[in-house]
């Protein structure tokens, strides 16, 4: 059974920085492509980062290029998303997503399990 489980959200001021976490049970995230998503109420979901199972393809959304960095630590089998200089248009729940595919897309409909999201807020 696969288990992905998000944390690090919370209320952050504008500019600030938040590491949300994603730990997986159940499945073996260097062997498949991690992505990060959000949703902010009345929109829609959206991509955010993604990392392959090589990690060499890392791709983020326009609005987060330059701030925010997704990595892994396969000894912990977890990812993360680095979100530095964070703007109030940020706050969102942010859930964390695998595609077993591994190639790594911005589409959610290629992602197969999805942890339950953490919210982040930023207030201005």
């Amino acid at each position: 059974q696969v288990q992905l489980v998000e944390s690090g959200g919370g209320l952050v001021q504008a500019g600030g920085s938040l590491r949300l976490s994603c730990s997986a049970s159940g499945v073996t995230l260097r062997y498949v492509a991690s992505g990060w998503f959000r949703q902010a109420p009345g929109k829609e979901r959206e991509f955010v980062a993604v990392v392959n199972w090589k990690s060499d393809n890392i791709d983020y959304a326009d609005s987060v290029k330059g701030r925010f960095t997704i990595f892994r630590d396969n000894a912990k089998n977890t990812v993360y998303l680095q979100m530095n200089s964070l703007k109030p248009e940020d706050t969102a729940v942010y859930s964390c997503a695998v595609d077993p595919s591994g190639r790594g897309s911005p589409r959610s409909d290629e992602y197969y399990y999805w942890g339950q999201g953490t919210q982040v807020t930023v207030s201005s």
